[in-house]
């Protein structure tokens, strides 16, 4: 299929820039042009100094492939990247159309990605199914058309071809896994909800404080405190009063993936951020291949060993 495709777009998580980081594509689609979305900008900037200094820190990790950042809902970051695929389509004449795939790790947006395209670019509603849980798309789509056909310009269109999230082949530690979870990329019964919801409270007090947790108790680390709260401040209570903090929590997890309890980044954006991502990537397929070469020479033993009492 990738020798019909013309253009990469891979879409990464505003939220978590290096954590969202799949080194399966770097590997798969080593030598293809690709442009590097990272979507939900709206719910981890403000718009501020702050934030800019750090989108141009994460442009410079990819340079001199493009890097955009983009809220779907944003009319002018859709724009952007509409643009920037009739560009291409115009540098790359095709007799078919061309044909661009978006590639990403689950639930980070690409389906919403794509509808806002294919609206923007022809003015039709959706085409592909979207939801807040990985998982939602579970094929490799046809391509649906984003940019119609120009006689005056000389092309035949513009298609962007959906694919199903692509989890990462391994998880480095826990703290990356929780981030993953607290995005939406894996499902919401992995980890405990009160494990994430204590995970999160401890990024909004060290990142916005608990000014924004306020009507549910005062600033605390702790989590069974600030649980409490909510479930009192929104009736989530069992027989006799007894507050669910676990229904508690995952309302509290919601509520931040929409942006309503503070909006920022979990993955500390540096310079050599990237750089130090990718030797962290490279330690661990070693160690996970001497893991896999024991695991086989251990089996080839434990065959040989039933071969002779046989």
């Amino acid at each position: 299929m990738l020798s019909s495709i013309d253009l990469i777009i891979e879409c990464r998580d505003y939220r978590v820039p290096l954590t969202s980081r799949n080194p399966l594509f770097e590997q798969s689609l080593a030598g293809r042009e690709r442009v590097i979305v990272y979507t939900k900008r709206d719910l981890g900037s403000h718009g501020s100094a702050v934030d800019k200094k750090r989108e141009n820190i994460i442009k410079h990790w990819h340079h001199p492939s493009p890097t955009l950042f983009s809220n779907h809902k944003s009319k002018p970051d859709i724009q952007t990247i509409l643009t920037l695929c009739k560009q291409h389509a115009l540098a790359h004449d095709s007799l078919t159309g061309s044909r661009i795939l978006i590639v990403g790790m689950p639930n980070v947006g690409k389906s919403s990605l794509l509808n806002a395209l294919r609206m923007a670019g022809v003015n039709r509603g959706k085409a592909a199914f979207t939801g807040a849980q990985p998982g939602i798309t579970r094929k490799i789509a046809s391509g649906v058309k984003i940019v119609d056909p120009d006689p005056e310009m000389g092309t035949e269109g513009v298609y962007l071809v959906d694919t199903p999230g692509v989890f990462v082949p391994f998880v480095p530690d826990t703290e990356s896994m929780l981030k993953l979870a607290l995005v939406g990329s894996v499902k919401d019964t992995i980890i405990a909800p009160t494990t994430l919801a204590d995970y999160l409270l401890f990024h909004i007090n060290l990142q916005v404080g608990g000014g924004v947790y306020r009507e549910y108790c005062g600033e605390t680390n702790d989590v069974v405190e600030f649980l409490e709260g909510v479930c009192r401040k929104t009736g989530r209570l069992g027989k006799g009063g007894v507050p669910d903090l676990e229904a508690a929590a995952l309302w509290v997890v919601q509520r931040w993936r929409q942006g309503n309890l503070g909006r920022f980044v979990l993955d500390e954006v540096e310079v050599d951020g990237l750089e130090k991502k990718v030797a962290e990537e490279v330690r661990m397929s070693v160690s996970q291949a001497r893991k896999q070469a024991k695991d086989t020479q251990r089996m080839r033993a434990k065959a040989r060993k039933s071969d002779s009492m046989s």
